[in-house]
C-alpha cells in the first residue's frame, strides 16, 4: 500500500502523524511518502525519514499518490480538494461539531477513520487516550499561566505559599483527560475537587489519593455550586463520536469569580462550556464576563515533541492493520478498529454524527458485509 504523510496545516498544529521508527516499520512492506519539512516542528528532519526508507515528496505528490492517508488534525477547507473515493484517510476528525468537514468527506465519497472513535470493547479509546492524556496535563499548565494578572487571570498563585491560600481547582469529568487535569493540579498543591456521574470511577480518584481530593456526583446542581467559588475549572467531558453537552452555562460564567479561568478541553467536540468556541495557540483565550476562557482546539500541537511520539505509539499497530489488509478487512478482524469508520462511498456510518446533523447513516454491519 501507499501511505502518505502530509504536513498538518491548522495553525500552529506542529504535530506530524508519524515518527522515523514508524515509517521504518511500515516502509519494510509498503512505500511511504512524507510531505517535505513534514517533521520539522516535532524536530524530526527529513534525512530521518529518508533513512528510515521513506520518500519525501512535494505536498500534492503526497495526496495524489496515497491510497490511505494518515494526518493528525481533520481535513482543513483548503485540502478539500485532494481528497478521492479511492482513497482512505485516517485521522481525528470530531464530525459532529463539524458539519463542513462531514458535508466535504461525503461529496467525496472519501473512506475516512477517526483516531477518536476507535473503541475495545471495555469502551476505552486508544488513540484518544495519549492526547487526552497531554491535553489533561497541559490543562493546568496553561491554566495556571493564564491565571497570572497580566494574562487576565486572578493572579493567584496555584499552590499558595505557606500562609496564603492555594487556589481552588474544579475538574468537570473524570475521563482519561480529566484525572490527568487532577493530577497534575493535586501535584502543584491546589484545592481539588473532582466532578463525574461515574461513581466507581470517583471512589479510584478517592483512594487514589487518599481522600486529599474532593469528589462530587456531577449534576446541574452541584456542577453550580462546585464552579461558583473556584479559582481554575476544567472542562473534560467526553462522548464519543458525539457532540459534548453543554453542562456549563453562561449564567454560571457570568457569576464567576473575576479572573477565574475556564480551560474546556472538550472543544474539538463542541465544548462542554456554552460560551465555548475555539480558540488558536497565537491567541487562546478571550472574555466572558469576570471570567477568562481558554478554548484551543490542538492543545497537544504545543508540545509536538511529547505528543507526535505518544500518538505514534497508539496508532501505529492500527495503521499496519490498514496497510497489511486493506481497511475493509482489518475492520472485519478488529470490531475495535470497524468503529472507527465515519463514512464511506458518500454515506456516513457514524449514528452520532448523523444524529448530530439530521442525516441519514449506513450501518456499519452493512458496508463490512
Amino acid at each position: 500500500m501507499k501511505i502518505g504523510v502530509p504536513k498538518e496545516i491548522k495553525s500552529q498544529e506542529n504535530r506530524v502523524a508519524i515518527t522515523p521508527a514508524g515509517a521504518h516499520q511500515l516502509a519494510a512492506h509498503h512505500q511511504v511518502f512524507i510531505e517535505k519539512g513534514a517533521g520539522l516542528a516535532s524536530g524530526i528532519v527529513d534525512d530521518e525519514y529518508v533513512a528510515a526508507g521513506a520518500t519525501v515528496l512535494g505536498v500534492d505528490d503526497v495526496w495524489s499518490e496515497a491510497d490511505l492517508i494518515i494526518k493528525v488534525k481533520e481535513v482543513v477547507e483548503s485540502e478539500y480538494h485532494h481528497l478521492r473515493d479511492d482513497q482512505a484517510i485516517f485521522t481525528f476528525l470530531h464530525l459532529a461539531a463539524d458539519k463542513p468537514l462531514t458535508d466535504a468527506l461525503l461529496a467525496s465519497k472519501v473512506t475516512s477513520i477517526a483516531y477518536e472513535t476507535v473503541q475495545l470493547p471495555s469502551g476505552a479509546l486508544p488513540l484518544l487516550r495519549p492526547m487526552s492524556e497531554v491535553a489533561g496535563r497541559m490543562s493546568i499548565i496553561v491554566g495556571a499561566n493564564t491565571l497570572l494578572r497580566h494574562n487576565g487571570g486572578s493572579g493567584k498563585l496555584l499552590g499558595g505559599v505557606p500562609g496564603v491560600a492555594c487556589s481552588k481547582v474544579v475538574v468537570i469529568g473524570a475521563g482519561v483527560a480529566g484525572s490527568n487535569a487532577t493530577k497534575m493540579a493535586f501535584g502543584l498543591r491546589a484545592d481539588v475537587t473532582v466532578l463525574d456521574v461515574n461513581l466507581a470511577r470517583l471512589a479510584e480518584l478517592e483512594a487514589e489519593f487518599d481522600g486529599h481530593v474532593k469528589t462530587i456526583y456531577s449534576t446541574a446542581y452541584s456542577i453550580r455550586e462546585a464552579v461558583a467559588d473556584a479559582d481554575l475549572i476544567i472542562g473534560s467531558i467526553l462522548i464519543p463520536g458525539a457532540a459534548a453537552p453543554k453542562l456549563v452555562t453562561h449564567d454560571m460564567m457570568m457569576s464567576a469569580k473575576p479572573g477565574s479561568v475556564w480551560v474546556d478541553i472538550a472543544v474539538d467536540q463542541g465544548g462542554c462550556f456554552e460560551d465555548t468556541h475555539p480558540t488558536t495557540h497565537a491567541d487562546p483565550t478571550y472574555a466572558v464576563g469576570p471570567a477568562v476562557l481558554y478554548a484551543v482546539a490542538n492543545m497537544p500541537g504545543a508540545v509536538p515533541f511529547t505528543s507526535t511520539h505518544a500518538l505514534t505509539n497508539a496508532t501505529l499497530a492500527y495503521v499496519n492493520q490498514v496497510a497489511n489488509k486493506g481497511w475493509r478487512q482489518a475492520m472485519r478482524d478488529d470490531a475495535a478498529l470497524a468503529k472507527g469508520l465515519n463514512t464511506f462511498d458518500g454515506h456516513l456510518t457514524s449514528e452520532p454524527v448523523a444524529q448530530a446533523f439530521g442525516y441519514g447513516f449506513v450501518p456499519l454491519a452493512t458496508v463490512l458485509t
